[in-house]
């Protein structure tokens, strides 16, 4: 079995390195992930300048791009051999309700499947987190349920988030579906050294939806959060009405 690891902290984030650690010993693994920090540059592909890879520590690929570019580039021609699947993170700090909008850990994933591969997104519930080792346990427990004869629906990836708290203290796996924020805070004005405004984007809103069976209620009873989500954005069930509004 051959695994894609990416991330968008970059390819010096801890969380990969445990990541990538724990799955090794199931499969041969390939690291392709960002030379810096992308948080927050969800689906975005670099297309108006040409794209760099090089050899990095521990034998890791560093990109000069997005985690949706390093995901891309690996599976369409970077790579001599396609993976079997591809995950991604671990992440510092969360991806729920709202977060996978925005979040390129999550995109990373989004690529490999919509590429034809079962992709896993996995991220840590603080953005300090104190237990990689947690999410990395975590990680290799869904691959070998995957390999073991359980694949995913071909449309599907899995959103997962993991309590920060030592394995023995995860009170199980739920099933969730993406709770919802209350809209962003508002953004931070400033000036630069002459004068000149400039903005820091807000804060994410708390927690609006966030009851039984969301993630943000799985996390917070000590629940690992697994969240089946899919590329396709249409909603199915509006169509109907959809017709309607248009022939009115």
């Amino acid at each position: 079995m051959r695994i894609l690891l990416s991330n968008d902290d970059g390819y010096l984030a801890p969380g990969l390195r445990a990541l990538e650690q724990a799955l090794s010993a199931m499969a041969d693994t390939v690291v392709v992930a960002p030379d810096r920090d992308r948080s927050g540059a969800s689906n975005s592909l670099t297309l108006e300048q040409p794209i760099r890879a090089r050899q990095a520590e521990h034998g890791y690929i560093r990109v000069e791009g997005t985690p949706t570019d390093c995901v891309h580039l690996a599976i369409t021609g970077l790579l001599e051999q396609e993976p079997d699947m591809v995950v991604s993170g671990i992440n510092s700090g969360p991806n729920m309700g709202d977060d996978v909008i925005y979040s390129g850990t999550v995109a990373a994933a989004t690529e490999g499947r919509f590429l034809g591969f079962p992709a896993i997104a996995i991220s840590m519930s603080r953005h300090d987190p104190q237990y990689y080792q947690t999410g990395a346990q975590v990680a290799l427990e869904l691959v070998q349920r995957l390999r073991g004869g359980n694949p995913l629906d071909d449309k599907v990836m899995l959103n997962v988030n993991v309590p920060d708290v030592p394995y023995e203290q995860l009170a199980g796996f739920q099933a969730t579906r993406l709770g919802h924020r209350h809209k962003a805070e508002p953004a931070v004005r400033s000036e630069d050294p002459r004068g000149r405004p400039i903005y820091w984007v807000g804060p994410a809103g708390a927690e609006a939806d966030a009851g039984a069976g969301t993630d943000f209620h799985a996390i917070r009873h000590n629940f690992v959060s697994v969240t089946p989500i899919q590329v396709d954005l249409t909603r199915h069930q509006t169509l109907g009405l959809m017709q309607e509004w248009l022939m009115s």
